[in-house]
């Protein structure tokens, strides 16, 4: 989430610049917190941590049973734009939590707001242990830190292979193969679709612009951000897509539903464009496709090209409003690191570790939804090492409901013309939004 393109430093006074002027920002936006991890009695510290994940009480509680003298109360929350909003809320009460578990994409809104302290005195020396596009994007392509990297979500393409395999269709290294094998698809299998273009998912699409080379949001250093989620790699993949729903090799429905489940479950769909975390959607989705998936890199805009997006992942934040940022910072360092943590985050939240040492492994085991593919993991490993750096900005989920609502209307309509002009709608209303929260922006 690197926000300047030049790596420019900017401080942390300039990403708050925009939410002041609104006053949007709490008064103690340079002091992030108190140092003093004792206690006003001198007793144990008591931590609160908010969080969607499954589980994360049962890695909170390794934790506290090694550190009685600082516990950690896990509070579980919505997660998406519920938890972000609720976060918000909470600081302007001055009662946010102590710990947040924080989606990268959330980070700019978060940090202009005020929320999440500067903890890179704490836990700077934790960038080795991450990949450097995850650790800018805790970073914001500052000097300071804003959270510790959890998980990832490197795209990938999952296949059938039983059904790719006994209708000689290929694996697609390019889009370009891509699109003919979605031709072959339908014409091999004429009551099916290689796969759907989702308008329900901006995630998805986001992660698919970054593989081609967008910036939707930029900032310099003197805090002036750029609006740039109409450009020419963001066009090139809305043109792509909308060009085969348009032609009609690929389905125009959401995801995540039970039509969708059932096209996934009785091969009416046979491939799937996702991340590192699909198998844990299909054993739910398609539960009678076990043993016939197989993953693969994504397909790449020039052949011999190495570069995937991604699509979700979150990191640990500490807030403002804590008074022991010190030793939130260091559960934060220790949940995202430390070998038994990641082992316990994996088994029982069922994510996949930022942290490279977490990518490798016996708890890594293969997903049981492919046993027929035993380097699973590895092989995700090397296409997450592989991952672009993703370019958020303080306002995407105005962004992502402009995205709901044109690209929802343009594969409805099956245009390859209204999926571009959606695009530009989601720049005018993202550029809009933010002059009216008072940002010095511009448009590329």
């Amino acid at each position: 989430m690197k926000m300047s393109i030049h790596r420019r430093q900017i401080s942390r006074r300039t990403m708050l610049a925009g939410a002041a002027a609104l006053g949007l920002t709490g008064t103690s936006a340079a002091c992030g917190g108190s140092d003093d991890d004792s206690g006003e009695s001198g007793g144990p510290v008591k931590l609160t941590y908010w969080s969607w994940a499954p589980n994360m009480e049962k890695v909170a509680a390794i934790w506290n049973k090694k550190n009685p003298d600082i516990t950690v109360t896990v509070s579980k929350q919505g997660s998406g734009a519920e938890i972000l909003t609720k976060v918000i809320t909470a600081k302007k009460a001055g009662n946010a939590p102590d710990l947040i578990q924080a989606e990268y994409q959330s980070l700019p809104t978060l940090v202009s707001n005020d929320v999440l302290a500067d903890i890179s005195k704490y836990v700077g020396d934790a960038k080795s242990d991450f990949a450097e596009n995850l650790w800018d994007m805790v970073t914001l392509g500052t000097d300071a830190v804003y959270g510790v990297p959890q998980d990832s979500g490197p795209l990938m393409f999952y296949y059938r292979e039983d059904l790719f395999k006994k209708h000689g269709l290929t694996v697609p290294k390019t889009w370009t193969e891509f699109a003919e094998t979605a031709r072959a698809a339908r014409k091999a299998l004429p009551d099916a679709y290689l796969t759907t273009f989702s308008s329900s998912d901006p995630g998805l699409f986001a992660g698919l612009t970054q593989q081609a080379g967008a910036k939707w949001w930029t900032v310099d250093s003197g805090g002036k951000w750029t609006v740039g989620i109409d450009d020419a790699a963001s066009r090139k993949v809305a043109e792509f897509w909308g060009g085969l729903v348009q032609e009609g090799v690929l389905d125009n429905q959401p995801m995540y539903t039970p039509a969708w489940n059932n096209a996934l479950n009785k091969g009416t769909h046979i491939a799937w464009v996702s991340a590192v975390w699909a198998p844990g959607v299909l054993v739910s989705s398609a539960p009678d496709t076990e043993g016939k998936w197989r993953m693969a890199p994504l397909p790449q805009w020039k052949a011999g090209e190495n570069v995937t997006g991604s699509w979700g992942g979150s990191s640990t934040g500490v807030s403002t409003d804590s008074d022991h940022a010190e030793a939130a910072a260091k559960f934060a360092h220790w949940i995202n690191t430390d070998p038994e943590a990641l082992a316990a985050l994996v088994k029982e939240v069922g994510i996949y570790p930022a942290a490279t040492k977490g990518q490798s492994g016996d708890v890594l085991t293969t997903p049981a939804f492919f046993p027929n593919q035993k380097d699973f993991y590895t092989t995700a490993a090397e296409i997450a090492a592989t991952t672009a750096t993703a370019a958020w900005g303080p306002n995407v989920q105005t962004a992502y409901t402009a995205f709901n609502d044109g690209f929802g209307k343009a594969a409805k309509a099956k245009k390859e013309a209204q999926f571009t002009s959606a695009l530009s709608t989601m720049q005018s209303k993202t550029f809009d939004d933010m002059k009216k929260q008072g940002f010095e922006v511009t448009e590329a």
